[in-house]
């Protein structure tokens, strides 16, 4: 049995949580993010990490500083033996280098490809087949550490982020407990990572959401999918004399061969939006307009008829 301190915020951390919680491993605390305002209320929300040690009477730390000496002070008086991180902020050295076996963290891709803080959406906006995880050792920078145990997982031609992220977090909590039950009986096999990759997990933000019609149907395809349902790819176009912004959370890749302006769009006889791209068609099936809920495209259709009738969207 090995004395834990857990270290996660958002949904994806939970299972991991969860089946360290229910192994027997002792988890002292659990680090996450201090609670933030959210929705049209602004009402402190708190995160899955948080609500989950509530439910299950685990000890909570928030800190707004990792730096700050009295939560090094705290960290250091568990005499943890090992640190888990699970989607969490980059630890400074002062805090990965406290327990004695290390601080191991789980990562949504098989490393050295996709560092960064978006695996899983840059896996399938880059068309990949094949993704994976890794459990590796923690150093001074960013997901480079010594791995000790990787699983390889498929991406489906239908896999969007949501879809691919739970597949993820449920054979990562596997992959985390074997990690640590190599790690109790001292049969851990570590090796470094010794090979460079142009494969990265760039964060995600405004500008490289953003759909350029420009690229392919299946390029598009990938970028909607692999941002689906959130942060979502969007666009622009003018609706009511008004430029609003438009996400679009599910699409497919038409059949149709038809000629025009990138970005244009014309309704179709199913209730769905048809947009010509650099090459190849899609087919929206869900989106939101700006100010409003997500919808199927039909429903949208009916209440935006005429807008929607032919147009272009704006790239």
């Amino acid at each position: 049995m090995l004395k834990i301190v857990f270290m996660g915020t958002p949904i994806f951390a939970v299972p991991s949580l969860d089946a360290l919680h229910k192994s027997g491993h002792d988890v002292l605390v659990c680090v996450t993010a201090p609670d933030r305002p959210a929705g049209r209320g602004r009402k402190l929300q708190s995160s899955e990490i948080k609500n989950y040690c509530i439910e299950h009477n685990i000890k909570v730390l928030q800190p707004t500083n990792l730096k700050d000496p009295d939560f090094i002070d705290d960290l250091k008086a568990l005499q943890a033996d090992v640190f888990i991180v699970v989607a969490f902020r980059m630890l400074p050295e002062v805090v990965w280098s406290i327990p004695p076996k290390g601080t191991i963290n789980l990562h949504a891709s098989l490393l050295p490809d996709y560092r960064g803080a978006a695996p899983i959406n840059r896996a399938i906006m880059n068309g990949e087949t094949v993704s994976g995880l890794s459990t590796f050792f923690i150093n001074d920078k960013i997901d480079t550490g010594d791995i000790l145990l990787q699983k390889e997982m498929p991406i489906g031609i239908d896999d969007t982020f949501e879809t691919l992220r739970n597949k993820m977090m449920a054979k990562g909590a596997d992959l985390l407990l074997k990690t640590l039950q190599n790690l109790d009986a001292a049969n851990s096999i570590r090796r470094k990572q010794n090979t460079e990759s142009n494969k990265t997990a760039q964060k995600l933000n405004r500008e490289n959401t953003e759909i350029n019609w420009k690229k392919s149907a299946a390029d598009i395809y990938n970028h909607i999918r692999g941002l689906s349902p959130y942060p979502a790819a969007w666009t622009r176009m003018v609706l009511k004399g008004e430029t609003i912004m438009i996400k679009i959370q599910i699409a497919e890749i038409s059949e149709n061969t038809i000629n025009g302006e990138c970005g244009s769009y014309r309704s179709t006889e199913e209730g769905l939006l048809e947009v010509i791209c650099g090459t190849g068609s899609i087919k929206i099936i869900r989106a939101q307009i700006q100010g409003k809920k997500p919808m199927n495209m039909d429903e949208i259709l009916r209440g935006y008829k005429e807008d929607f009738l032919r147009g272009r969207f704006i790239s």
